[in-house]
């Protein structure tokens, strides 16, 4: 564990100041590729003009609104698309599902991908959307920057300008060696229907392929993690061994861990960021002890016997492996997995569930992970101008009641999903049928399913049936509401701050670098989460875990 650890550390830390440093370099830069242009032409924007709030939020909804539609309408017009293996049209209530959960950066799969989706679907609908969700995340984010770093211009940014080139300046290249890296260590490139094979009882089989190493590359550097094999990256032909393993997990991590550098380079104090990535490298390492040692430490019988938890553990990578995905994964909205989540133990399954929970920004996904850190660097700043008496600030701009309402209907909309969501499904007769578990483990996966609905993140307890129409329709509305309602108020938050003149710092102003704001940030973040879920928790997981 703590070599893995430590080569992945170590590799973050190598590239985090040139890349964070082009990523804030993309997003400043006057000139505009040719193909950049050819997008303009072709969406009918001035990529010159700057936008208020308002307008860059209709952007983001208008281009969600529309990808939901056409992704909703290939999958249930599948059978007449190209590449579509002999598979016909999608159900509605699982193509529903689908195109919210792509869109919205979830990537929650209801379905067995390869015996639901053709290559056609994968590659045209899911495979854009991967890009595109991610790079509207990105924008979000910088647009919050930029709000702070306006001088009573209330102009944040051009939505098309942002989403055009974090796809063609960020995602497309990385993403692109990436997956050629994946294909050199041995991950399944092809447009073939499958292999045949004999198996051991000889019987004649076949093995799914896809071409998995471009869309396992961007599913994780995007943070999005649906796979085109059911078992994920579990799966040998999507993660080949220890090196892919390792590999993608830094994929994952890399943009969001990166953009604190490019939020501290925008700012013009790069402190800033080395002060958010500290709060949400401690966090992260906090969960991984903690996870690591209850799989390690487990109080199950058979997992005693065995001497240690290594039920729904990929056994190439064991327990060191399977906890460091798991925790970055639930960490940074991914969702992508290579071990079953549900088999965890009762305080291993709590705690990525937790980490779901504190809202995702340890280090949180693209772009999305930023924004959330800031909006509670808002409300942890408010919160220490109460307690001394006076106007809190931020990065120079004062935080009134417009401001600090924003940023709480931005912490507060994903909380109100997941428990409304979890309560009335528990309240159903029909979601007891659909579980396979009952107990405090059974209302664990109902409430693992809706956290990861509301926070996007998409990973699951797979021990929840839910391919039924309410399952469906309800995981498709929490993930709308969990990710566009934020959104918007991280919007209306960069907007309001944008319109202010910048204030110079005082002797009563909080310094926002140090480790009393670390501890203070770090705090909130904490006791937001445990003011909110511990009633769910103690009824789920830490029941579960002390039984």
């Amino acid at each position: 564990m703590l070599l893995q650890t430590g080569l992945l550390v170590a590799a973050l830390a190598i590239v985090h100041k040139p890349f964070g440093d082009h990523m804030a370099r993309v997003y400043t830069s006057d000139t505009d590729w040719r193909i950049e242009k050819v997008v303009y032409r072709l969406v009918g924007v001035d990529p010159t003009a700057r936008q208020r709030w308002t307008s860059y939020a209709a952007g983001v909804l208008g281009l969600s609104l529309v990808s939901v539609a056409l992704l909703y309408a290939m999958q249930r017009l599948q059978g007449l698309l190209p590449l579509n293996l002999g598979r016909g049209a999608v159900p509605p209530e699982m193509a529903f599902n689908t195109a919210i959960s792509f869109v919205t950066n979830t990537n929650w799969q209801s379905y067995v991908p390869e015996e639901v989706l053709g290559h056609g679907v994968q590659m045209a609908g899911l495979t854009v959307q991967n890009f595109l969700s991610a790079a509207v995340g990105m924008a979000v984010a910088v647009a919050l920057v930029r709000g702070f770093t306006a001088d009573g211009d209330d102009r944040i940014g051009n939505v098309w300008v942002d989403i055009t080139r974090g796809c063609t300046r960020i995602l497309l290249p990385v993403a692109a060696v990436a997956a050629v890296l994946l294909i050199a260590l041995g991950a399944a490139m092809s447009l073939a229907p499958g292999i045949a094979v004999t198996g051991l009882d000889g019987q004649a089989h076949t093995i799914a392929t896809a071409p998995i190493a471009s869309q396992e590359a961007i599913k994780e550097l995007g943070t999005n993690g649906g796979g085109v094999l059911n078992a994920n990256s579990a799966h040998p032909l999507s993660n080949p061994g220890g090196v892919s393993d390792l590999l993608e997990i830094f994929l994952l991590l890399v943009i969001p861990v990166s953009l604190t550098r490019t939020f501290g380079t925008l700012v013009g104090d790069r402190r800033q960021g080395h002060a958010l990535l500290a709060v949400m490298g401690t966090l992260w390492a906090a969960m991984l002890a903690a996870t690591w040692w209850a799989e390690t430490h487990p109080n199950g019988p058979a997992s005693i016997a065995a001497g240690a938890a290594m039920e729904g553990k990929e056994t190439r990578f064991g327990i060191d492996a399977s906890v460091l995905w798991a925790v970055s994964t639930t960490g940074t909205s991914t969702g992508a997995v290579n071990a079953m989540h549900d088999s965890f133990t009762g305080l291993g399954g709590g705690v990525v569930l937790l980490n779901m929970l504190v809202g995702e920004v340890a280090p949180g996904g693209v772009g999305s992970g930023l924004y959330g850190i800031l909006v509670l660097a808002v409300i942890a700043v408010f919160l220490a101008g109460l307690m001394v008496g006076r106007t809190p600030e931020y990065l120079g701009k004062k935080l009134g009641r417009r401001e600090v309402t924003a940023a709480a209907l931005s912490v507060l909309a994903m909380p109100t999903v997941v428990l409304l969501g979890a309560g009335f499904a528990m309240a159903l007769p029909a979601t007891r049928d659909a579980l396979n578990n009952t107990g405090a483990h059974g209302l664990s996966e109902v409430l693992y399913a809706f956290a990861s609905a509301g926070n996007n993140n998409g990973s699951a307890f797979a021990g929840l049936t839910v391919t039924s129409p309410f399952f469906q329709t309800s995981l498709g509305v929490v993930m709308l509401l969990g990710r566009f309602v934020p959104i918007l108020a991280v919007l209306m938050l960069a907007g309001r701050v944008a319109e202010q003149q910048r204030v110079p710092a005082t002797a009563g102003t909080l310094p926002t670098t140090g480790p009393l704001f670390a501890g203070l940030l770090g705090g909130t973040v904490v006791l937001v989460a445990a003011l909110t879920f511990l009633p769910a928790l103690a009824l789920g997981p830490i029941a579960e875990a002390l039984a």
